[in-house]
């Protein structure tokens, strides 16, 4: 099972060499699970830099995986991941979300690096 990271998604929707990388992640629709917190802060970083019809073909593309919302249990499973992780809120629940459907997690964030069931990519240097 994969969950793939918000700044993943963006790079597989630009197109970078990131995205080929993830791609395969993506595209494989049965062993891809959603953190419901990613459609968000994609669906919100494509509404601002390109509009809502792309933003909105984004996410609908991403929902052709499992979504997992954030319910009372995840979200206090969430809260412990934190504390014990330091992770950011968003961090928390899609790591909370890795462990417990047993999924690696394909990202680009530095919080993730050296924690378990992680596929990192580093982040290309801007031009």
């Amino acid at each position: 099972m994969n969950i793939v990271d918000s700044s993943c998604w963006l790079e597989y929707f630009a197109g970078s060499k990131v995205g080929d990388l993830v791609s395969t992640a993506i595209e494989e629709l049965d062993s891809l699970i959603v953190p419901s917190i990613t459609l968000y802060e994609v669906f919100k970083k494509l509404l601002i830099e390109m509009d809502e019809d792309s933003a909105l073909l984004a996410v609908a593309h991403m929902k052709q995986g499992t979504v997992i919302e954030l319910d009372s249990d995840l979200s206090i499973y969430s809260a412990k991941i934190s504390k014990d992780f330091k992770l950011p809120m968003a961090d928390s629940i899609i790591y909370a979300t890795t462990k417990k459907y047993n999924c690696t997690l394909w990202t680009q964030d530095k919080h993730f690096k050296d924690l378990e069931n992680i596929k990192y990519f580093e982040k290309e240097k801007k031009k």
